[in-house]
This record gives C-alpha cells, sequence and structure tokens, in this order.
C-alpha cells in the first residue's frame, strides 16, 4: 500500500481510535472492522490482524478503559466523594469507553488486561467502602456501602450521559455530583 494505507506509527492505536470514534457516533455495536479500517485508513485486514474479530476490538476497548478508570479512580481514593465525582468525570469524558466498559456482554470478561483494569477500580470502591462503615460492621456491610455507592456514581453518570436530568439540576455535571456525593456520604465524618 502506499504512504496513506498501512504503515501507521502505531497502528493499533490507530485503530482502537477509529472504534472509539465509531461507537460515540454508533453506539457500541454499529459499525464493522472494515469501517475501522476505513476510518483508519488502512487496508481491510488490518483490524483482523491486530484484534481477531469484533469481540478482539472491544475487548481492548474495555482493557483500556478499565485501565483509565483505576488511574482515575485511585487519584482520588483519599476521599471517597471525590472517588463518586471522578467516576462522573471519567464517563463524560469518556463515553464510549464507559459505554462498553460496562456491556460485559460485548468483551472477553477474562482478558488479563480486562480483569487487572477491573479488579483495581474495584479496590478503589471497595476500600473506600470500609471508610464509610463503622469499624465493627461485617464485610457485608462494607459490600453493601460499596455496592450502594457504586450504583449512585454510575446511574448519575448514566442519567447525565442520556440527557434525562431536569434542567433544573444545572449544567455542571460535577458539581451536581458534588451535591449528591455530599448529601448522600456527608454525615459519615469524610475527610475532604
Amino acid at each position: 500500500m502506499g504512504s496513506s494505507g498501512y504503515h501507521h506509527g502505531n497502528l493499533r492505536r490507530a485503530l482502537l481510535d477509529a472504534a472509539l470514534h465509531a461507537i460515540t457516533e454508533h453506539g457500541a455495536t454499529a459499525w464493522s472492522l472494515r469501517e475501522l479500517a476505513r476510518r483508519a485508513n488502512v487496508s481491510h485486514a488490518a483490524p483482523a490482524h491486530h484484534f481477531g474479530d469484533k469481540t478482539g476490538v472491544l475487548t481492548a476497548v474495555a482493557a483500556e478503559g478499565y485501565a483509565m478508570f483505576a488511574d482515575t479512580l485511585e487519584r482520588q481514593s483519599h476521599d471517597f466523594r471525590q472517588v463518586g465525582v471522578a467516576y462522573v468525570r471519567f464517563a463524560l469524558e469518556n463515553p464510549a469507553h464507559f459505554t462498553v466498559m460496562f456491556r460485559p456482554d460485548l468483551y472477553r470478561v477474562d482478558d488479563p488486561a480486562v480483569v487487572a483494569g477491573r479488579d483495581r477500580a474495584r479496590a478503589v470502591l471497595s476500600e473506600g467502602a470500609r471508610t464509610l462503615t463503622p469499624e465493627a460492621a461485617s464485610g457485608e456491610s462494607d459490600r453493601a456501602v460499596a455496592l450502594m455507592a457504586w450504583s449512585c456514581a454510575h446511574g448519575f453518570a448514566h442519567l447525565w450521559l442520556s440527557g434525562a436530568f431536569p434542567e433544573s439540576i444545572g449544567n455542571d455535571p460535577e458539581q451536581a455530583a458534588h451535591a449528591v456525593f455530599g448529601a448522600m456520604f456527608g454525615a459519615v465524618g469524610l475527610g475532604g
């Protein structure tokens, strides 16, 4: 192929970027490997060569998303309210990753990179939940609080992304998320 063809400095990255754009524009599954090749200006065989199939592409998107997500949450782990806000911020800044990550029917959930990133993110949520429950509380209580916090953050992010919140909530998602997580966890003597 010519200079505009297969020879990219980082073909894998170009194909992932093409996938992220396609997911943003058309949804998690309404695109083909041929479309990715066209978007990346490479041969139609390049996506299959790098990822095998569409599930392979989506697995790579989920793995990258979970690693970025874990990094984002870990940076805020000192204050569990900030973890919730960071969760929402990640979703709004990375909607294609967010969409795929929470659709395990689309990718290989046992992929080592997916598992590593997902486990890191879950560890932040689990550790944060421990700061919200009394020392004498059981592990079951920690799990319930972590699930509550996860549900709240995920639901908030999803509702914001879908435009379901009323206009009265304002146009600053982080400010609204701060208010929600402050009300939810404010009585629990958190730092920050």
